[in-house]
Protein backbone atom coordinates (compact mmCIF):
# COMPACT_ATOMS: atom_id res chain seq x y z
CA UNK A 1 0.00 0.00 0.00
CA UNK A 2 0.91 3.65 -0.29
CA UNK A 3 0.69 5.21 3.15
CA UNK A 4 0.55 8.85 4.23
CA UNK A 5 2.58 9.12 7.44
CA UNK A 6 2.73 12.20 9.66
CA UNK A 7 5.27 12.48 12.47
CA UNK A 8 7.74 10.21 10.69
CA UNK A 9 10.80 11.88 12.24
CA UNK A 10 9.60 11.43 15.82
CA UNK A 11 10.38 8.63 18.26
CA UNK A 12 7.33 6.53 17.42
CA UNK A 13 7.30 7.71 13.81
CA UNK A 14 10.74 6.30 13.08
CA UNK A 15 9.70 2.90 14.46
CA UNK A 16 6.45 2.90 12.45
CA UNK A 17 8.28 3.95 9.28
CA UNK A 18 10.85 1.17 9.68
CA UNK A 19 8.09 -1.38 10.23
CA UNK A 20 6.06 -0.15 7.24
CA UNK A 21 9.06 -0.41 4.93
CA UNK A 22 9.92 -3.86 6.29
CA UNK A 23 6.43 -5.01 5.28
CA UNK A 24 6.84 -3.66 1.75
CA UNK A 25 4.67 -0.55 1.95
CA UNK A 26 5.48 2.69 0.15
CA UNK A 27 5.42 5.63 2.53
CA UNK A 28 4.72 9.32 1.86
CA UNK A 29 6.23 11.16 4.83
CA UNK A 30 5.05 14.72 5.45
CA UNK A 31 8.01 16.42 7.15
CA UNK A 32 9.01 20.00 7.87
CA UNK A 33 12.69 19.30 7.17
CA UNK A 34 13.41 16.57 4.57
CA UNK A 35 16.98 16.11 5.82
CA UNK A 36 15.57 15.05 9.22
CA UNK A 37 14.21 11.89 7.61
CA UNK A 38 16.74 9.03 7.61
CA UNK A 39 17.46 7.76 4.08
CA UNK A 40 15.27 4.71 3.50
CA UNK A 41 14.33 2.86 0.37
CA UNK A 42 10.64 3.30 -0.33
CA UNK A 43 10.08 6.39 1.81
CA UNK A 44 9.30 9.64 0.02
CA UNK A 45 9.68 12.96 1.85
CA UNK A 46 7.12 15.69 1.19
CA UNK A 47 8.07 19.04 2.66
CA UNK A 48 5.23 20.68 4.51
CA UNK A 49 3.18 20.84 7.66
CA UNK A 50 0.09 19.13 9.06
CA UNK A 51 -1.51 22.56 9.40
CA UNK A 52 -1.05 23.35 5.70
CA UNK A 53 -3.71 21.88 3.41
CA UNK A 54 -1.65 22.28 0.24
CA UNK A 55 1.28 20.20 1.47
CA UNK A 56 -1.09 17.67 3.04
CA UNK A 57 -2.90 17.19 -0.27
CA UNK A 58 0.38 16.76 -2.10
CA UNK A 59 1.60 14.08 0.34
CA UNK A 60 -1.77 12.27 0.45
CA UNK A 61 -2.18 12.01 -3.33
CA UNK A 62 -2.30 8.37 -4.46
CA UNK A 63 -2.30 6.92 -0.92
CA UNK A 64 -4.68 4.21 0.28
CA UNK A 65 -4.21 4.79 4.02
CA UNK A 66 -3.14 7.49 6.47
CA UNK A 67 -1.30 7.16 9.79
CA UNK A 68 -1.41 10.28 11.93
CA UNK A 69 1.19 10.37 14.71
CA UNK A 70 1.91 14.07 15.25
CA UNK A 71 1.66 15.15 18.87
CA UNK A 72 3.37 17.11 21.64
CA UNK A 73 3.77 16.39 25.35
CA UNK A 74 3.94 20.04 26.48
CA UNK A 75 2.88 23.42 25.15
CA UNK A 76 4.91 26.53 24.32
CA UNK A 77 2.17 29.11 23.69
CA UNK A 78 4.68 31.89 22.99
CA UNK A 79 5.88 29.85 20.00
CA UNK A 80 2.31 28.94 18.97
CA UNK A 81 2.98 25.32 19.92
CA UNK A 82 -0.28 24.33 21.60
CA UNK A 83 -2.41 21.24 22.14
CA UNK A 84 -5.27 22.90 20.28
CA UNK A 85 -3.18 23.40 17.13
CA UNK A 86 -1.06 20.23 17.15
CA UNK A 87 -3.64 17.75 18.45
CA UNK A 88 -7.08 19.04 17.54
CA UNK A 89 -6.61 21.25 14.50
CA UNK A 90 -3.90 19.04 12.98
CA UNK A 91 -6.15 15.98 13.28
CA UNK A 92 -9.01 17.89 11.68
CA UNK A 93 -6.82 18.81 8.71
CA UNK A 94 -5.32 15.34 8.23
CA UNK A 95 -8.80 13.79 8.30
CA UNK A 96 -10.04 16.29 5.73
CA UNK A 97 -7.01 15.70 3.50
CA UNK A 98 -7.57 11.94 3.66
CA UNK A 99 -11.17 12.39 2.57
CA UNK A 100 -10.18 14.69 -0.30
CA UNK A 101 -7.61 12.11 -1.46
CA UNK A 102 -10.13 9.26 -1.36
CA UNK A 103 -8.34 7.53 1.50
CA UNK A 104 -10.54 5.17 3.51
CA UNK A 105 -8.18 3.66 6.11
CA UNK A 106 -7.07 5.98 8.90
CA UNK A 107 -4.95 5.13 11.97
CA UNK A 108 -4.72 7.64 14.80
CA UNK A 109 -2.25 8.04 17.65
CA UNK A 110 -3.93 9.14 20.87
CA UNK A 111 -2.94 8.52 24.50
CA UNK A 112 -4.03 6.47 27.47
CA UNK A 113 -6.36 8.67 29.51
CA UNK A 114 -7.57 10.76 26.56
CA UNK A 115 -10.94 12.30 27.40
CA UNK A 116 -12.71 15.39 26.20
CA UNK A 117 -13.38 17.57 29.24
CA UNK A 118 -10.44 16.20 31.23
CA UNK A 119 -8.84 18.74 33.61
CA UNK A 120 -5.56 17.91 31.85
CA UNK A 121 -5.17 20.03 28.73
CA UNK A 122 -3.16 17.23 27.16
CA UNK A 123 -5.80 14.54 27.78
CA UNK A 124 -8.63 16.90 26.85
CA UNK A 125 -7.07 17.80 23.48
CA UNK A 126 -6.35 14.14 22.73
CA UNK A 127 -9.96 13.35 23.56
CA UNK A 128 -11.31 16.12 21.35
CA UNK A 129 -9.12 14.88 18.49
CA UNK A 130 -10.57 11.39 19.01
CA UNK A 131 -14.08 12.85 18.70
CA UNK A 132 -13.18 14.27 15.29
CA UNK A 133 -11.91 10.86 14.20
CA UNK A 134 -15.07 9.08 15.35
CA UNK A 135 -17.26 11.63 13.56
CA UNK A 136 -15.49 11.00 10.26
CA UNK A 137 -16.71 8.62 7.56
CA UNK A 138 -13.32 6.88 7.40
CA UNK A 139 -12.46 3.34 8.51
CA UNK A 140 -10.58 4.53 11.56
CA UNK A 141 -8.66 2.87 14.38
CA UNK A 142 -7.47 4.75 17.47
CA UNK A 143 -4.49 3.67 19.56
CA UNK A 144 -4.07 4.89 23.15
CA UNK A 145 -0.57 3.96 24.33
CA UNK A 146 0.66 4.16 27.88
CA UNK A 147 4.23 5.36 28.51
CA UNK A 148 6.24 4.32 25.43
CA UNK A 149 9.87 3.36 25.88
CA UNK A 150 12.63 2.50 23.44
CA UNK A 151 16.16 3.24 22.34
CA UNK A 152 15.42 6.69 20.88
CA UNK A 153 12.85 7.69 23.50
CA UNK A 154 13.53 10.85 25.50
CA UNK A 155 12.09 9.34 28.68
CA UNK A 156 14.23 6.20 28.33
CA UNK A 157 17.32 8.30 27.75
CA UNK A 158 16.56 10.57 30.72
CA UNK A 159 16.15 7.69 33.17
CA UNK A 160 19.26 5.92 31.89
CA UNK A 161 21.36 9.07 32.22
CA UNK A 162 20.09 9.72 35.74
CA UNK A 163 20.80 6.15 36.85
CA UNK A 164 24.26 6.19 35.29
CA UNK A 165 25.44 9.65 36.33
CA UNK A 166 23.67 10.76 39.52
CA UNK A 167 24.42 9.65 43.09
CA UNK A 168 20.65 9.61 43.73
CA UNK A 169 17.82 9.63 41.19
CA UNK A 170 15.23 12.38 41.76
CA UNK A 171 11.65 11.14 42.17
CA UNK A 172 8.55 13.32 42.39
CA UNK A 173 6.37 12.26 45.29
CA UNK A 174 6.58 8.79 46.80
CA UNK A 175 7.28 7.06 43.49
CA UNK A 176 4.58 4.46 44.07
CA UNK A 177 2.33 5.54 41.21
CA UNK A 178 1.73 2.61 38.82
CA UNK A 179 2.97 2.44 35.24
CA UNK A 180 2.66 -0.12 32.44
CA UNK A 181 5.37 0.90 29.93
CA UNK A 182 4.95 -0.37 26.39
CA UNK A 183 7.75 -1.05 23.89
CA UNK A 184 7.83 1.24 20.87
CA UNK A 185 8.33 -1.69 18.48
CA UNK A 186 5.11 -3.28 19.78
CA UNK A 187 3.21 -0.06 19.06
CA UNK A 188 4.73 0.13 15.58
CA UNK A 189 3.79 -3.48 14.90
CA UNK A 190 0.19 -2.84 15.93
CA UNK A 191 -0.11 0.15 13.60
CA UNK A 192 1.21 -1.79 10.64
CA UNK A 193 -0.92 -4.87 11.37
CA UNK A 194 -4.02 -2.70 11.66
CA UNK A 195 -3.70 -1.57 8.03
CA UNK A 196 -5.11 -4.85 6.80
CA UNK A 197 -7.15 -5.91 9.83
CA UNK A 198 -10.87 -5.21 9.22
CA UNK A 199 -11.77 -6.31 12.75
CA UNK A 200 -10.04 -3.18 14.03
CA UNK A 201 -12.16 -0.75 12.02
CA UNK A 202 -13.90 1.84 14.23
CA UNK A 203 -12.20 0.47 17.35
CA UNK A 204 -10.21 2.17 20.11
CA UNK A 205 -7.37 0.24 21.74
CA UNK A 206 -5.62 1.09 25.02
CA UNK A 207 -2.03 -0.13 24.64
CA UNK A 208 -0.15 -1.06 27.81
CA UNK A 209 2.82 -3.32 28.36
CA UNK A 210 2.50 -6.67 30.18
CA UNK A 211 4.32 -5.49 33.32
CA UNK A 212 2.78 -3.18 35.91
CA UNK A 213 5.22 -1.56 38.32
CA UNK A 214 5.79 1.61 40.30
CA UNK A 215 8.02 4.46 39.19
CA UNK A 216 10.50 3.41 41.90
CA UNK A 217 10.55 -0.10 40.45
CA UNK A 218 10.97 1.24 36.93
CA UNK A 219 14.13 3.07 38.01
CA UNK A 220 15.46 -0.17 39.49
CA UNK A 221 14.60 -2.03 36.25
CA UNK A 222 16.57 0.52 34.23
CA UNK A 223 19.52 0.12 36.60
CA UNK A 224 19.38 -3.67 36.22
CA UNK A 225 19.36 -3.36 32.43
CA UNK A 226 22.46 -1.17 32.69
CA UNK A 227 24.20 -3.70 34.95
CA UNK A 228 24.02 -1.46 38.01
CA UNK A 229 22.64 -1.83 41.51
CA UNK A 230 19.30 -0.19 42.35
CA UNK A 231 20.18 3.46 42.97
CA UNK A 232 19.31 5.70 45.87
CA UNK A 233 16.17 7.73 45.26
CA UNK A 234 15.75 11.36 46.24
CA UNK A 235 12.02 11.84 46.78
CA UNK A 236 10.80 15.38 46.22
CA UNK A 237 7.45 16.48 47.73
CA UNK A 238 4.94 16.80 44.90
CA UNK A 239 3.55 20.05 46.33
CA UNK A 240 7.03 21.59 46.31
CA UNK A 241 7.67 20.49 42.71
CA UNK A 242 4.34 21.99 41.59
CA UNK A 243 5.22 25.26 43.36
CA UNK A 244 8.67 25.40 41.75
CA UNK A 245 7.39 24.42 38.30
CA UNK A 246 4.48 26.83 37.99
CA UNK A 247 6.53 30.00 37.24
CA UNK A 248 9.20 28.14 35.22
CA UNK A 249 7.19 25.66 33.14
CA UNK A 250 6.91 27.96 30.12
CA UNK A 251 10.70 28.06 29.72
CA UNK A 252 12.01 25.50 27.25
CA UNK A 253 14.99 24.50 29.40
CA UNK A 254 12.84 23.63 32.41
CA UNK A 255 12.27 19.86 32.37
CA UNK A 256 8.72 19.43 33.67
CA UNK A 257 5.33 21.18 33.82
CA UNK A 258 2.70 21.12 36.56
CA UNK A 259 0.43 19.17 34.22
CA UNK A 260 3.11 16.55 33.58
CA UNK A 261 3.63 16.16 37.33
CA UNK A 262 -0.10 15.58 37.86
CA UNK A 263 -0.28 13.08 35.00
CA UNK A 264 2.73 11.17 36.35
CA UNK A 265 1.28 11.00 39.86
CA UNK A 266 -2.03 9.72 38.48
CA UNK A 267 -0.31 6.63 37.05
CA UNK A 268 -0.57 5.20 33.56
CA UNK A 269 -1.99 1.68 33.33
CA UNK A 270 -4.79 -0.18 31.57
CA UNK A 271 -6.28 -3.66 31.90
CA UNK A 272 -7.63 -3.88 28.34
CA UNK A 273 -5.28 -6.08 26.30
CA UNK A 274 -7.50 -6.52 23.23
CA UNK A 275 -4.84 -4.89 21.06
CA UNK A 276 -2.48 -7.84 21.54
CA UNK A 277 -5.18 -10.36 20.60
CA UNK A 278 -6.48 -8.36 17.64
CA UNK A 279 -3.05 -7.85 16.10
CA UNK A 280 -1.56 -11.20 17.19
CA UNK A 281 1.16 -9.53 19.22
CA UNK A 282 3.22 -11.11 21.98
CA UNK A 283 3.93 -7.99 24.09
CA UNK A 284 7.55 -7.42 24.99
CA UNK A 285 8.38 -7.91 28.66
CA UNK A 286 9.92 -4.87 30.32
CA UNK A 287 13.08 -6.81 31.18
CA UNK A 288 13.71 -7.82 27.57
CA UNK A 289 12.60 -4.47 26.19
CA UNK A 290 14.90 -2.45 28.43
CA UNK A 291 17.88 -4.70 27.67
CA UNK A 292 17.31 -4.13 23.95
CA UNK A 293 16.69 -0.42 24.36
CA UNK A 294 19.72 0.22 26.57
CA UNK A 295 22.22 -2.07 24.87
CA UNK A 296 25.44 -0.16 24.38
CA UNK A 297 24.33 2.90 26.38
CA UNK A 298 25.56 5.71 26.49
CA UNK A 299 24.51 6.52 22.94
CA UNK A 300 26.20 9.15 20.83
Amino acid sequence: MKILLTGATGFVGQAVLTCLLHHGHQVHCLVRRPNALPPAHGALAFTGDVLDDTSLDRAAAGCQAAIHLVGIIRQYPQQNITYQRLHVEASRRVLAAAQRAGIRRYLHMSANGARSGSPSGYCDSKGRAEELVRQSALDWTIFRPSLIYGRQGAFTRMLAQQVRLLPAVPVIGDGRYPLAPVAVDDIAGAFVSALEQPDSHRQTYPCCGPDRLSYNELIDAVALALGKKPPLKLHQPASLMRWLSRPLQHLSFYPVTVEQIDLLLAGNCCDDQRWCDTFALQPTSLTNGLHQALEGFPWH
